[in-house]
C-alpha cells in the first residue's frame, strides 16, 4: 500500500470482489452446503442449526453496529483488514473440534467478518469509485457474493467426495480462503481522506427520516428472505426423497445465477429507477421462496434456486448503493445504519425457521412465512417518498 503505485479500477474491484468471496462466500455461505453432512455426522438438530445461523448474524449485527458507530476512516480500514484475516482463521478453526460453545463463537466471528466485507469493504470501494470519478454502482463489486456461493458449493461438493470427515472440509476451506485473501489484502482501497468540516456535521442533504424508516423496514424483509434460503436451501432439497443428492447442485445454481444478474439489476435500475427495480426483485424472490413448498419436484427446486440467486444480490447491491450515494462522505456508515434492520431479520429468521421445521418436520411453514414477509416488504417499498428515493443518474 504505502509507496506503491496508485491502484487501478480493476484492482480495486477485484480486491473487493475477492474480499466478499472470502468474508461472505466462505466465512458465511460454506455453512449452507456443509450443513446436511454436519447434521448427519455430528447429530446437530434443526433447532441448533438455526441457532448457529442466528449467532452468525448476531456477529453480523455486532459488526454492523460497530461500522455504524465508527467515523474514523483509518479505524474502518483497520477493521476491514482484520476481518479479512479473521475470515480465514474462523473458517478453518471450525474443523478443529465439535465443542458446541466453540462453534457458537466461531459462527459469531464469521458474522463479524461478513460485516467487514459487506459494509466496510463496500463503503471503501464505493468511496474510491466516487473519488475516482467512476460510476458509483456496486453491481460488479457484489458479483463477489455470487462467486463466493459458487466457490463454496463446488469446494464443498469436491471435499465431500475426496475426504470422509466434516472436519477436513472446514480446514480445506480455510486453505481456499487464503487464495482470495491475497488479492483482497493487496488491493485494499486506501484510507479515504477526511471529509471537510462543513460536511462532517451532515450527510450532505441525505434522504428524509420517513424514507430511511420505510427503507429500513423493507430491508428487514429482504434480510428475512435472504437468510432463510441462504441457511436452509441445501437442507430443504436434500430432505425431499426424490431430490437427495441434488442439494449442492441447487446451491451452485444460486451462485451461477447471481453472477450475471448483478449487471442486469443495474441496467434495470437505470431504466426504471431503483424503487421499481427493487419491487420486481422482491416479487421474483417471493415466488422463488414459495416454489419448494408448492412442489417437491427437481424442477421446482432448481427454479427456486435460480429465482433466489437472481434476486438476493441485486436487492443488496441496489439498496446499499442507493443509500451510500446519498451519504458520499461516509457511505460505509450509511450502509451500516440501514443494514441494522437487515441484520435483525437475519438473527430472528433462521432461529424461528429452524424451530418451525423442528416442530413440524417440514420447512414449508417457514417458506410460507418468508414469502409473506417479502410481500410486506413490497408494500413498504411502494410507500417510499419519491423525493427521498429517486435514483441518482450518472
Amino acid at each position: 500500500m504505502g509507496g506503491s503505485k496508485p491502484l487501478q479500477p480493476w484492482q480495486v474491484i477485484t480486491g473487493g470482489l475477492s474480499a466478499l468471496v472470502l468474508t461472505v462466500g466462505l466465512a458465511r455461505f460454506a455453512y449452507t452446503p456443509l450443513l446436511p453432512e454436519l447434521q448427519v455426522q455430528t447429530g446437530l438438530s434443526d433447532r441448533n442449526a438455526g441457532l448457529l445461523a442466528a449467532v452468525n448474524y448476531a456477529g453480523y449485527m455486532s459488526g454492523t453496529l460497530l461500522a455504524a458507530w465508527i467515523d474514523d476512516a483509518r479505524w474502518r480500514h483497520r477493521l476491514y483488514s482484520a476481518g479479512l484475516l479473521l475470515a480465514v482463521l474462523s473458517t478453518a478453526a471450525f474443523g478443529l473440534g465439535d465443542w458446541w460453545p466453540g462453534w457458537l463463537m466461531l459462527r459469531y466471528l464469521g458474522g463479524l467478518c461478513g460485516a467487514a466485507g459487506m459494509l466496510l469493504g463496500s463503503g471503501l470501494v464505493l468511496n474510491w469509485l466516487m473519488r475516482a470519478g467512476r460510476r458509483p454502482e456496486l453491481g460488479l463489486h457484489f458479483m463477489g457474493i455470487g462467486v463466493g456461493v459458487v466457490v463454496s458449493a463446488l469446494a464443498c461438493w469436491a471435499f465431500t467426495r475426496w475426504w470422509p470427515g466434516w472436519q477436513a472440509h472446514w480446514l480445506a476451506l480455510g486453505g481456499v480462503g487464503l487464495v482470495f485473501l491475497l488479492p483482497a489484502w493487496r488491493w485494499r482501497p486506501p484510507v479515504p481522506p477526511a471529509a471537510p468540516p462543513a460536511h462532517a456535521a451532515s450527510d450532505g442533504g441525505g434522504p428524509s427520516l420517513r424514507w430511511l424508516l420505510l427503507m429500513s423496514a423493507s430491508y428487514f424483509a429482504a434480510g428475512w428472505g435472504f437468510v432463510v434460503s441462504a441457511t436452509f436451501t441445501v437442507t430443504i432439497v436434500e430432505r425431499e426423497p426424490a431430490l437427495a443428492g441434488h442439494g449442492p447442485l441447487a446451491w451452485a445454481l444460486v451462485g451461477l445465477t447471481a453472477l450475471p444478474t448483478v449487471f442486469l439489476w443495474d441496467r434495470i435500475a437505470r431504466r426504471i429507477g431503483e424503487q421499481r427495480a427493487l419491487l420486481i426483485a422482491f416479487g421474483v424472490q417471493a415466488v422463488a421462496v414459495l416454489l419448494p413448498a408448492l412442489s417437491g419436484t427437481l424442477a421446482a427446486a432448481l427454479l427456486s434456486a435460480i429465482g433466489y440467486g437472481a434476486t438476493f444480490v441485486g436487492i443488496v447491491s441496489l439498496t446499499l448503493a442507493l443509500v451510500g450515494r446519498r451519504s458520499p462522505h461516509n457511505p460505509g456508515k450509511a450502509m451500516a445504519r440501514l443494514t441494522l434492520s437487515y441484520g435483525a431479520a437475519q438473527i430472528a429468521a433462521p432461529a424461528l425457521s429452524g424451530a418451525m421445521a423442528q416442530a413440524s418436520g417440514s420447512f414449508h411453514g417457514a417458506l410460507y412465512l418468508t414469502a409473506a414477509v417479502l410481500a410486506m416488504g413490497m408494500v413498504l417499498l411502494a410507500c417510499l417518498p419519491k423525493s427521498g428515493g429517486a435514483p441518482t443518474r450518472r
